[in-house]
């Protein structure tokens, strides 16, 4: 991973403890899009509680104190270590996406990023499609993602915790579609969530940085 990657990872341990990393921005700054109530929920609730279970879960063994990605990658697949994987993976993705968001974000992204883009998919506007339909048809809850597969670029989706990690992919950018992180301002309205998200917030320049 980047530098970028591995510093934001850093974030969530503090001296061997699993911490609630804080948001790169104030709890109303995405809104009117995402309001201060639903991050209320979602980071202070949802986000803390894979936290607080994770600090459980390793306590006492050989994961405590290991990088999320690291046990990310020790327990995918182990159904004996499901609750370990679901939680760190969680932490993982749910920071991840605060950076996906950006109060200055939509737009065009930058230059590099572009002409990658343009390569995969023929336009922006194209990414943006099929990141959104990504994100519309992920059945239930999961997660869409912008990812690098060696020197092209994807998108794909994936359920409930799982992430590109766990398949080589490298992550650029991600949107959360379980319903705590849209239904109290869009209610069942998926569509017009990722839609608004894509348009008005997405973090081209956080993508950017991740490249490979």
């Amino acid at each position: 991973m980047s530098n970028n990657l591995d510093n934001f990872s850093k974030a969530a341990l503090a001296g061997g403890t699993y911490v609630l990393a804080p948001l790169p921005y104030a709890d109303n700054a995405l809104e009117p899009v995402i309001s201060a109530h639903t991050l209320s929920f979602h980071y202070g609730k949802h986000h803390k509680t894979y936290v607080d279970n994770l600090n459980k879960l390793v306590a006492g063994t050989p994961y405590a104190g290991q990088s999320l990605e690291q046990i990310i990658a020790a327990t995918a697949g182990q159904a004996d270590k499901a609750g370990i994987f679901n939680n760190a993976a969680q932490i993982w993705n749910h920071m991840f996406y605060w950076h996906s968001l950006s109060p200055q974000g939509g737009g065009e992204p930058p230059a590099a990023l572009k002409q990658k883009i343009e390569a995969a998919f023929g336009d922006v506007e194209t990414c943006k499609r099929e990141f959104a339909n990504a994100a519309v048809t992920q059945f239930g809850s999961g997660w869409a993602w912008l990812a690098q597969d060696g020197d092209k670029l994807t998108i794909v989706k994936t359920g409930n915790a799982d992430s590109p990690l766990t398949h080589n992919l490298r992550p650029l950018l991600t949107i959360d579609v379980w319903e705590h992180a849209y239904y109290l301002d869009f209610q069942n309205r998926r569509p017009d969530y990722v839609n608004t998200v894509l348009d008005k917030l997405i973090n081209w320049e956080f993508a950017a940085a991740n490249l490979g």
